[in-house]
């Protein structure tokens, strides 16, 4: 099908006609570029998706010496640079040459011993006639045994514990009444529960994860099948005895100085009845507001949020729990409390906003692992320029990791000598061509945008060797609730929110010890219950010292031997470059 053109005889027309035309093809062309950018976005989307539903989780980058190089042609800054380039391979041929490998730590035999702690009994095994007498010579001489040890597993045991007080009374002398020893205190009315039962139901919920109702199968098989409300009642009470010392450990954490934090959903059922605001109270006004507004659009739940405080300095881990992600969390815990020092906490607003609100009393820090990872996530679109930012990364996280075994000073000299050079490398090309050329609204770009946007806060910790250059630690502490999360699958109200944020402090807080919670849990509330204000010598870390038997080795090792196999591949990679 042939197309007619009407084209006008005078020279001005056929002017305008043709930038008429120009226009329209230079707008179908940034209609094709959108569209094309716009399918690559939904092309890189899905496959983020698959990758996060089906693929490997790991970030780990692996700069290759055989990968591509981005060509800077022949100006002058080129040639500086690869002058520059070449001067330092130079410099480094003697580092090179006098590199030692460190040997591989020798691979540590199984003991496949059992446990000489364990209780031991004997059984013998009966011989029949033909292998006692010997038809030949008659009766065989018994030499010894061969010992074979079996382990054997018992089902937990209950029994009841059964206390006579005395009572003693003057002969015939009733009004002087009687005398008895005083009864301590108990968890429950009548002492009913020991301490035992208490800490097995906070170990089983809140360290292995067993909601209530499966907590009563578990005792059944034991011979007790107690009502849900019984098993409810004895963790609502431990909550109480346990609340002061969930305060001194938070109180402990706001005096270090330094804290990581992150947040995670917990979903929170409406009450059957939302209970009126405390005037003057702005936490129980944010109550009633978010629970007002959730039954009036006829929902049954909100997202309320469990938060984890992380300290830096002390090794205990707080948890607190809202009703929202409102910046009313971190304001109250943090701004509420008076808190002084630095805060490692991704790029929500409510933490953005903390060292303002706070007149700079605090200052936070961003987590580079997250800047990274929004790099390595975009590395399909811009393949070239995301490979040296990852590269810069790489070398930032090989010198913490060189730096792991040193002291906050050291640590901190070494930031400075190495870390912050690549810091400038990659501010340099974040202002270069090659970046400016990066369409803004692509992924890579957001990436950019984020490292532009935190680029201080990404550097504060530079400025402080106690600091991590990342808050994953921090971010494991969800799991915590998350695996928790999929097991009880919600919180019953407000107030159980709460004593869960104090269960889990405590928790938390023993198993970053490498603690037996359940030695731990029970002894806590045993010196609690005996009037015991020394909360000091109850501290995880206190406690951990002075209770060795009850700390988890095999956790510490297997740590231990993570880190240094992590760090001797690390030091191959170096080595091999």
């Amino acid at each position: 099908m042939e197309v007619s053109f009407a084209i006008p005889d005078d020279l001005a027309a056929c002017q305008a006609l043709i930038a008429e035309m120009a226009k329209t093809i230079d707008e179908q062309q940034q209609s094709v570029t959108r569209l094309t950018q716009q399918l690559e976005e939904r092309d890189l989307r899905i496959n983020h998706l698959l990758q996060a539903a089906y693929g490997k989780r790991s970030e780990r980058y692996l700069g290759h010496p055989d990968q591509l190089r981005i060509d800077f042609g022949d100006t002058p800054g080129a040639a500086d640079a690869a002058e520059g380039l070449k001067d330092a391979i130079e410099e480094s041929e003697p580092i090179v040459i006098t590199y030692t490998r460190c040997p591989r730590r020798p691979k540590k035999t199984r003991n496949e011993q059992l446990p000489e702690h364990l209780p031991r009994y004997e059984v013998v095994v009966e011989a029949p006639d033909d292998v006692k007498h010997c038809e030949q010579h008659g009766e065989r001489q018994l030499i010894g045994h061969d010992r074979v040890e079996t382990l054997e597993f018992e089902r937990p045991k209950l029994r009841v514990r059964v206390t006579l007080f005395p009572k003693y009374a003057c002969v015939n002398q009733p009004d002087c009444g009687l005398k008895q020893p005083p009864r301590p205190a108990g968890l429950v009315e009548g002492n009913r529960y020991d301490t035992s039962i208490a800490a097995e139901i906070i170990t089983a919920k809140y360290g292995y994860h067993l909601p209530i109702y499966r907590q009563q199968d578990w005792f059944g098989s034991s011979g007790w099948t107690p009502a849900r409300s019984t098993l409810l009642n004895i963790l609502r009470a431990s909550a109480g005895v346990l609340e002061p010392f969930a305060q001194y450990l938070q109180n402990e954490v706001l005096c270090s100085g330094l804290v990581g934090t992150d947040d995670t959903r917990v979903t929170l059922l409406l009450p059957p009845e939302i209970a009126a605001a405390v005037a003057g109270d702005p936490k129980s006004e944010r109550i009633h507001e978010v629970l007002t507004k959730a039954r009036e659009k006829g929902r049954s739940s909100v997202n309320a949020r469990m938060w984890a405080y992380r300290s830096l300095t002390v090794p205990i881990n707080v948890f607190d729990f809202t009703v929202s992600r409102q910046r009313e969390g971190p304001d109250e815990f943090l701004l509420g409390n008076n808190f002084t020092g630095t805060i490692m906490a991704d790029c929500y607003s409510g933490y953005q906003g903390i060292p303002l609100r706070s007149d700079a009393r605090i200052e936070r820090a961003a987590c580079v692992a997250h800047a990274r990872r929004k790099v390595f996530d975009a590395r399909e679109t811009y393949p070239l320029e995301s490979t040296v930012l990852l590269a810069m990364f790489q070398e930032l996280y090989d010198i913490e990791d060189r730096a792991k075994r040193f002291t906050a000073e050291q640590r901190q000299e070494l930031r400075r000598q190495e870390s912050l050079p690549v810091w400038d490398r990659m501010r340099e090309w974040l202002d270069s061509p090659a970046a400016q050329a990066v369409l803004p609204k692509s992924s890579f770009g957001e990436s950019l945008g984020y490292l532009n946007n935190q680029w201080e806060a990404l550097q504060v910790y530079l400025n402080d060797g106690r600091l991590p250059i990342d808050n994953n630690d921090v971010e494991q502490l969800m799991k915590q609730i998350a695996v928790g999360r999929k097991n009880w699958l919600f919180i019953g109200s407000v107030e159980a929110g709460e004593r869960a944020a104090d269960l889990i402090t405590i928790m938390s807080s023993a198993l970053r010890n490498d603690l037996d919670a359940w030695y731990y849990i029970k002894d806590v509330l045993d010196q609690l219950l005996a009037g015991s204000t020394d909360y000091e010598s109850l501290r995880p870390d206190n406690w951990k010292a002075a209770h060795p038997e009850h700390v988890r080795t095999y956790r510490v090792e297997e740590r231990r031997d993570r880190a240094d196999a992590k760090q001797a591949r690390r030091a191959r990679q170096r080595a091999s470059k």
